[in-house]
């Protein structure tokens, strides 16, 4: 090379070849997981516990690449909200060397088990009725159980050659719950358990029917896949009786069928449920998790390969301020939330809603983030998002493998679209959606913004 002396040209290749040996160097992934049932007499989202029919569990991976650790969680509790995902953030990132928006926490949303938020544990706890609502004990101790777990699988963490990917078409789950009339408006909410033939009649209507699968190969041997698929996971509950329902046996199921570890994420299922086929019928949770868990297996049957490096990985987190709901009052929340002659359930509400208006007020942000695998993209998203977001993210990168992990920060409650707030029904009324109708915008650009080239 002219003008470059001996010297200098050592010197550059010096410089250039630790880089690059960084770059392309192996992707390490450690799995953990801790049992995540609460003791009995615990508060569950709306019933005591009775008995633990089947263990409910805190389960994820740790990605360790070039950066910092990267942690994925899936929790079977129905949400972890404000302080809740915080403590739960930092912990795990602690354990793994890393940083709390490198961290993303998500539940399955089942609703025979617990609810975590310490903000609004420590609001109720000034009127005394903090422990018929949340166990902050047994959350603290699942969190502390969880960051040991994350330590570990971080020193243990397996060299990783080859990416997976694939997916499958589940027939027979999901089904829109949102079911239109002449008039543009919702007609009929059919529920997770339908028992009227008439709204069960009703068509599928808009669905993602894919389960995706992610999974991470040490050449010929799989070391852990990771699902996604959005529906709620209810078949029946207000048993008392804690259970991951039929998302979370199907994911047993075929972690013990496999001897591989299996995480399992909720997709945009805000509107989705299973309401169509299924009436209720305590039966049915069983047909259900075999749906899912053939899906699982069909996705893992059609994965394809390809080799991955660390330069293949990466991690971006952007903060987002949702809009707050104009139906939200201070005054008024803060008044039921002290009257000791209002209902518990009513009390704990004014709460949640309370510490979500404070927080918007503070321009306290939402973390939305984006892992890069190859040509593999998972989305991590907060509140019970509509299934429209999950297939716009897809729309907008059709040359990508698109997966998304709904029920990330749950403090929000639902996000529909801007158009189904005018439509009414159930999920966007001012009891359980925290956000206004322009959040769909906001959502928009920053998937926009993450899945860009």
């Amino acid at each position: 090379m002219p003008g470059l002396s001996r010297w200098n040209l050592l010197l550059l290749i010096l410089l250039v070849m630790p880089t690059k040996a960084r770059a392309e160097g192996p992707v390490k992934v450690g799995v953990f997981a801790v049992d995540a049932s609460p003791p009995i007499g615990s508060p569950m989202a709306y019933d005591p516990v009775k008995a633990v029919t089947h263990p409910l569990s805190c389960r994820g991976i740790v990605l360790i690449g070039d950066g910092p650790p990267i942690v994925l969680c899936a929790v079977d509790w129905i949400g972890i909200g404000n302080d809740g995902q915080r403590a739960f953030r930092e912990a795990l990132a602690r354990a793994a060397g890393t940083t709390a928006k490198r961290v993303s926490i998500h539940t399955l949303h089942q609703h025979d088990a617990p609810h975590c938020d310490f903000s609004a544990d420590r609001l109720l706890s000034m009127q005394g009725i903090n422990r018929q609502v949340f166990d902050a004990d047994c959350a603290r101790d699942v969190i502390a159980r969880a960051a040991k777990a994350v330590q570990v699988a971080t020193a243990q963490g397996k060299s990783i050659t080859h990416l997976g990917l694939g997916q499958a078409t589940v027939e027979k789950v999901a089904s829109n719950r949102r079911i239109l009339g002449p008039d543009g408006k919702v007609q009929y909410v059919r529920y997770t358990a339908c028992a009227d033939p008439i709204i069960r009649d009703k068509p599928v209507g808009t669905i993602d029917p894919m389960l995706k699968m992610i999974s991470f190969w040490d050449h010929d041997t799989p070391v852990a896949a990771l699902t996604y698929y959005a529906t709620h996971p209810q078949s029946y509950y207000r048993t008392g009786e804690a259970n991951p329902d039929f998302p979370g046996l199907a994911r047993d199921q075929r972690q013990k069928a496999t001897g591989l570890p299996h995480i399992h994420f909720d997709g945009a299922g805000g509107n989705i449920g299973a309401g169509k086929w299924n009436d209720g019928a305590h039966e049915n949770r069983q047909i259900l998790a075999d749906r899912i868990a053939d899906g699982m297996a069909r996705a893992f049957e059609s994965t394809k390969k390809a080799p991955l490096t660390t330069a293949d990985m990466q991690w971006e987190s952007v903060p987002v301020a949702l809009p707050v709901a104009p139906h939200l009052d201070e005054d008024r929340l803060l008044a039921t939330l002290k009257n000791t002659a209002a209902k518990v359930t009513d009390r704990a509400k004014a709460a949640n809603d309370l510490i979500w208006l404070l927080r918007c007020k503070a321009g306290d942000p939402i973390d939305v983030s984006c892992l890069r695998l190859r040509t593999a993209r998972v989305l991590h998203l907060p509140g019970e998002l509509f299934v429209e977001y999950q297939l716009a993210a897809q729309q907008l990168r059709p040359d990508l493998f698109v997966a998304l992990a709904a029920y990330g920060d749950y403090a929000p409650g639902y996000i529909g679209t801007e158009i189904s707030y005018a439509q009414g029904g159930y999920e966007t009324s001012p009891s359980v959606s925290l956000v206004a109708p322009s959040v769909e915008k906001i959502l928009m650009g920053t998937l926009k913004q993450l899945l860009r080239d």
